[in-house]
């Protein structure tokens, strides 16, 4: 209880944790499941809008800024094509940010052999995690940004797990390949460490 941030009953609900909403969220994914593997292309559609908002959010986070909306559909691509894997063993949500997070780093090690082989151009300057605009005070916002910035993209990753989508640690270990106890160390260096850097 004392580990779930602020609105951690929405935000349970929403990431498809633990209680009794997420509880009915993940039920519900397992029958939409059940009937897209049954014929059913609606089930596909809704599997789509319920978790289509969470996977943008998290390639935002990630430091994702182009071509967010293709890496979800892909997403959904290499998970309805593998759908037989899913076991029920992690909520569905969690298994889509595991496959997201795999395309992300195939995108960002394709991206490092092009860049070896291309000179920068000044618009990839472009300023990470955009997505906080709306979230943080605008006085705050660069400060915020530089501040997650400096934090190693695992601590990025558990860091916008944790505090965007509201997930467990658990859920966290699962989608990024680590244990629990690292995803506890690994947000909590994250969080002094932004605090430090905004004093």
């Amino acid at each position: 209880m004392s580990d779930a941030p602020r609105g951690g009953a929405e935000h349970r609900e929403r990431a498809g944790g633990t209680g009794r909403a997420g509880g009915a969220d993940e039920q519900r994914d397992l029958e939409l499941i059940a009937r897209w593997k049954a014929g059913d292309e609606r089930a596909a559609t809704e599997l789509v809008e319920r978790h289509s908002s969470a996977l943008a959010r998290f390639a935002v986070a990630s430091g994702e800024r182009n071509d967010v909306e293709e890496l979800v559909q892909d997403t959904f691509v290499r998970a309805f094509g593998s759908i037989d894997g899913f076991r029920g063993e992690s909520t569905f949500r969690t298994w889509l940010f595991t496959i997201e997070r795999r395309l992300l780093l195939d995108r960002r090690r394709a991206e490092k052999r092009r860049r070896d082989r291309n000179e920068l151009q000044e618009d990839d300057a472009a300023t990470e995690y955009d997505a906080l605009d709306s979230v943080v005070a605008d006085e705050t916002q660069a400060r915020l940004e530089e501040a997650v910035k400096t934090l190693s993209p695992t601590q990025r990753e558990v860091f916008s797990l944790r505090i965007a989508e509201g997930l467990s640690y658990k859920e966290i270990a699962e989608a990024v390949g680590t244990t629990e106890g690292a995803a506890r160390v690994h947000y909590h260096n994250a969080m002094r460490a932004v605090k430090e850097f905004l004093g």
